[in-house]
């Protein structure tokens, strides 16, 4: 029961993270459990999906409130290249969140949609779609092929 809720708990905080800026693999942790056999896939890929899910949230809220910054000389991104980049958004929209999965481009595409004020509810079940449908497809090559 401990290690479950070990296993569990590591999966959901990778998963986590791995939606934020850090550069982590949700879905090496996860084919590893799927490789244990251990928990019930089910469970693991709805673990990773809530995890994963929510990370991506705090990128939208951190969209929210970056914009009050772009002006700093402090601030990372360059004002071009935050304009460039919702020009970008706007002209694909919400839809372009079922990418928010990809590396490198999916962090930076949940955040412009905090940016650009993207409804919570859409956001949410957009970015949903996206990560549980890799994770499911992930699981479904882990467990057929190896």
């Amino acid at each position: 029961m401990l290690g479950d809720v070990g296993a569990f708990g590591a999966l959901f905080l990778t998963s986590f993270a791995a939606a934020t800026i850090l550069p982590l693999q949700s879905e090496a942790v996860l084919a590893g459990l799927l490789l244990t056999g251990s928990q019930s896939p089910a469970a693991l890929i709805l673990v990773a999906t809530i995890g994963n899910v929510l990370g991506s949230v705090v990128n939208w809220l951190l969209g929210r409130c970056i914009d009050r910054f772009r002006d700093r000389k402090w601030f990372p991104v360059k004002p071009t290249a935050l304009d460039r980049a919702a020009a970008r958004y706007r002209r694909y929209g919400r839809w372009s969140l079922l990418l928010s999965w990809v590396p490198v481009i999916g962090d930076p595409l949940t955040m412009m949609a905090g940016v650009l004020r993207e409804p919570l509810w859409s956001f949410v079940a957009i970015v949903t779609m996206a990560k549980a449908g890799r994770y499911l497809a992930l699981s479904a090559a882990v467990l057929n092929w190896l």
